[in-house]
């Protein structure tokens, strides 16, 4: 069903999945409204493919609904009980079932307060969009759209069942989701929300890091990133939780014509795949430039803005409560992201080998990050740096058959280094293991015997302790 049709008229029957149905006998037989809600229902109008997650709002209270649940529900889980939330599984499909409620955050609260409510309109007008606003009654099949949803739908924006200052005061977090619906739903907010954006955009302080975190992903990973990403900085959003984004837009400089650093950004990030580790490195490659920026006489530099911008994207990621390895792989993608534009100076097969080898599980990666971060209009410019990224890879390929480049380890082990040297565990059997990894880089593949042979040239030039 197309959102510009008629066929979404109130009243209309919508072809909604038979669990819901099913669903909604079960709440009718025990007296009681069910309506599914939310994203399903808005998807169902866009046609797009089903989530495999269902909610649903009614005026049975959290213990009424555990027993309309008992001996229908494969299993149930509480621990939204608190905010009028029960959820169970059916088969393969997820289901959320809320009482009507409104849900208010005081001034500074983190915690939301719920209050229960007996009516369909009052639930409906506290969530977040319009087009989440939409309901649909069961079994029946009723639509209801008392907010104007499908309107909105149609003509592809995002607006609020009531002023924007009550519908973000509720939650502030819902400011960011208006940019990750921009992302992922080609909606764009209409002016009244904008304006709401950017005078409530402090009010982001009492939203924890985990949510504002999750959103953020959410956002990267959308079809179109960039929309949203440009919202959340015009807005100054990004001021509250990733200053480092909005300092990329740097201020333009008529000698040198330095790009737009920020709308670089953007680009990077939809270049790459919607994988989060990949797009956060894509988001956060360039955040070193605004303090390493230098304007010289052979133009604009940013001397080991990578470097720089590792530490940066490191602390930034940890406040934003990223998982430890999420934080490492990002890191490390933005301190490597600069190496390769060395490869035209000439590389051996040593250079390939430690390239291969700093990157390890990350190189596939990295690759990619490299060639979304060409975003030249030169088009000669751009055929050239494909033309060495393509060498690269064909080189690593050439020596991935010749060497198992991704278990790079020194020829020998401790036990045999202690073994030969006659010495006990300590810093000389790293510092030896160290060497021998240097000369496997540099040679290639190293038999036992060859490698016995560099241990004792290396001990004989150690110095005593």
């Amino acid at each position: 069903m197309s959102p510009s049709g008629t066929s979404g008229a109130s009243g209309t029957l919508l072809d909604v999945d038979h669990l819901a149905v099913e669903l909604g006998g079960r709440f009718r037989t025990a007296g009681f409204q069910l309506y599914l809600v939310g994203g399903a229902v808005r998807d169902l109008l866009m046609q797009r493919p089903a989530s495999g997650e269902l909610d649903f709002t009614t005026d049975a209270r959290p213990e009424e609904t555990i027993r309309v649940l008992q001996g229908w529900a494969d299993r149930r889980y509480l621990h939204g009980i608190r905010f009028g939330t029960v959820g169970a599984w059916r088969k393969d499909t997820r289901l959320e079932i809320t009482t009507f409620r409104k849900e208010v955050y005081p001034e500074d609260d983190r915690h939301p307060h719920v209050e229960f409510s007996t009516e369909l309109e009052v639930d409906l007008s506290r969530r977040d969009f319009t087009v989440n606003a939409m309901a649909v009654r069961l079994p029946e099949r009723e639509f209801a759209d008392p907010f104007g949803g499908l309107k909105d739908l149609a003509a592809k924006q995002i607006d609020t069942p009531l002023a924007p200052e009550t519908s973000i005061g509720d939650d502030p977090l819902r400011m960011l989701r208006a940019a990750r619906f921009a992302a992922s739903l080609d909606l764009i907010p209409v002016p009244r929300v904008v304006v709401g954006m950017q005078a409530m955009a402090d009010r982001l302080s009492i939203v924890s890091a985990e949510r504002i975190r999750d959103e953020l992903s959410r956002l990267l990973l959308a079809s179109r990133p960039r929309i949203g990403l440009g919202l959340i900085v015009e807005t100054g959003l990004a001021d509250r939780f990733i200053p480092e984004l909005a300092a990329l837009r740097l201020e333009q400089d008529p000698v040198h014509r330095h790009k737009d650093v920020v709308r670089h950004t953007y680009a990077v990030v939809e270049g790459c795949e919607a994988d989060l580790v990949l797009r956060l490195a894509a988001l956060m490659h360039d955040i070193g430039k605004p303090s390493t920026r230098a304007f010289t006489s052979e133009g604009v530099q940013f001397h080991h803005h990578e470097v720089v911008g590792a530490r940066m994207a490191e602390e930034r990621l940890r406040a934003l409560r990223y998982p430890n390895d999420v934080v490492a792989d990002v890191a490390k993608l933005v301190e490597m992201h600069l190496r390769f534009h060395t490869y035209r100076m000439g590389w051996n097969d040593a250079a390939v080998r430690r390239y291969v080898r700093d990157a390890g599980p990350l190189l596939d990666r990295l690759n990619q990050l490299v060639r979304a971060d060409c975003t030249t209009r030169n088009v000669d410019k751009a055929k050239a740096l494909a033309a060495l990224q393509d060498d690269l890879e064909l080189r690593i390929a050439r020596l991935a058959e010749q060497e198992n480049l991704q278990a790079i380890r020194p020829p020998l082990d401790g036990n045999e280094v202690m073994a030969h040297l006659g010495i006990p565990p300590g810093p000389v059997v790293g510092e030896s293991l160290a060497y021998l990894l240097e000369e496997r880089l540099e040679r290639g593949p190293i038999e036992k015997e060859e490698a016995y042979r560099l241990l004792d040239e290396w001990g004989r030039r150690r110095e005593p302790r």
